[in-house]
């Protein structure tokens, strides 16, 4: 009888935020996040120069948790998540320890997408969900290996989730999702009428 087992898995981590204390406001979160976009004229002026559709902080604010105690509150519930996932990822840490690299608002009206990317310095990144209108496009994660497939034939649409090229995840608000920062991501146009808001962060090793 053949074997057949599945190797080097790709996790990705999906909880409530309200899984650890303390629990947060979610409209105080989302109405944080509309203020601080109509506030951050450096980032308004990035996101023009640069063609980001919509709004991110990512360019202009590096200070989030300092400036608003809604922030810091969650970084605090990101802290719990974020060790919960190196635990099942079995990570040996040794003396160091993983920490709040940076932390960005990210808002995308209608037909306002983020291409594919990955994060090079970090290892866990993620995104937790403000605002999710219906429509709103859900997070598409890329098999690693596509580059590597050459002449592998497509996969079938049914085919599980372990083995497609491409999965799309659509999370609700006050969901966190995590996952290894080397893992390909981009967020599809978005569709609703209404803002996709969201806060993604990365974690470095220290």
């Amino acid at each position: 009888m053949a074997q057949i087992s599945s190797l080097f898995v790709t996790r990705l981590y999906r909880a409530a935020l309200s899984e650890f204390a303390p629990v947060l406001d979610a409209r105080e979160l989302e109405t944080s996040c509309l203020v601080i976009a109509e506030d951050d004229e450096a980032g308004q002026d990035w996101c023009e120069e640069n063609g980001y559709p919509g709004y991110t902080s990512y360019a202009s604010l590096t200070d989030l948790p300092w400036r608003f105690p809604i922030f810091a509150d969650l970084v605090k519930v990101l802290d719990a998540h974020v060790a919960a996932f190196a635990e099942d990822l079995e990570f040996d840490l040794g003396e160091g320890k993983l920490v709040l690299e940076d932390l960005w608002i990210n808002i995308l009206p209608e037909g306002g997408m983020h291409a594919s990317h990955l994060h090079p310095h970090s290892v866990i990144s993620g995104t937790t969900y403000v605002a999710m209108p219906e429509g709103a496009s859900a997070l598409k994660l890329e098999d690693p290996r596509s580059a590597r497939m050459m002449a592998a034939p497509a996969r079938k649409k049914d085919a599980r989730d372990e083995l497609k090229t491409f999965v799309y995840v659509k999370p609700a608000v006050g969901d966190v999702l995590l996952w290894e920062s080397w893992l390909r991501h981009e967020v599809p146009m978005n569709m609703a009428e209404d803002e996709r808001i969201s806060v993604s962060f990365n974690y470095r090793w220290e």
